[in-house]
């Protein structure tokens, strides 16, 4: 068997241990690929894969908020054994303030941490609001923040008009440079036209997607 044999099972393993919220299998799986040498955002990639796949079980109602809860402790444990690589192997790159919070109404956070994670890897300041953040909390923040880029998540499709209200109240901030500041919005469901609904200036239906359009944005992209 070849050593790139051997990756790619590892590799497809790890999927499926996520998938299916094996803990230690995981861990141990990441493990073995680090061992092995393997891209670290490779590592990220995939334990989103995973994830993806219990999101899409949750939705079909297989799985419940249990389940997505016990995703984001295995990835943040996943995230503890990679951001050493990463964060050295990007050390010094990144700049710039992200402010972030999963929109009123909205409980579900494993995108929002997953972002914040790796952007904090790539050497982003992130303020995290939490879930159900109100417009006028978003607004607060903002005001006393200052972010370069304002990040709101949501899974559920009944988080659009929530999203919606709360870009609506940021760009009618009497600050300027607050009503200016640009806005992503994160989720699964996602698409170019729940973008135009809410008026946000992008979208992205994964963490490292959201890490590409912030470096791009602020002028970091590799």
């Amino acid at each position: 068997m070849t050593h790139a044999t051997t990756t790619y099972e590892l590799r497809a393993a790890l999927i499926q241990n996520i998938a299916d919220l094996n803990e230690n299998p995981s861990l141990s799986l990441v493990g073995a690929l680090i061992e092995s040498q393997v891209d670290p955002l490779d590592i990220v990639r995939d334990c989103q894969e995973g994830m993806r796949k219990v999101g899409e079980r949750y939705e079909r109602g297989e799985y419940f908020l249990s389940a997505l809860i016990m995703a984001g402790e295995i990835f943040r444990e996943v995230m503890e054994l990679i951001t050493p690589l990463i964060k050295e192997r990007f050390r010094g790159n990144e700049s710039g303030v992200i402010l972030l919070g999963t929109v009123e109404g909205d409980i579900h956070d494993i995108g929002k941490n997953n972002l914040s994670l790796l952007l904090t890897s790539y050497g982003f300041t992130v303020y995290d609001l939490g879930v159900d953040v109100p417009p006028t909390e978003f607004m607060r923040q903002a005001m006393a923040r200052h972010p370069d880029i304002i990040g709101l998540s949501g899974l559920l499709t009944s988080s659009y008009d929530s999203m919606r209200r709360t870009v609506q109240l940021l760009r009618s901030a009497e600050d300027r440079n607050v009503a200016k500041t640009p806005i992503i919005i994160g989720g699964n469901q996602l698409n170019e036209q729940v973008c135009q609904y809410v008026g946000a200036d992008a979208w992205v239906n994964d963490a490292m997607s959201g890490v590409r359009w912030c470096q791009r944005l602020l002028g970091h992209a590799n």
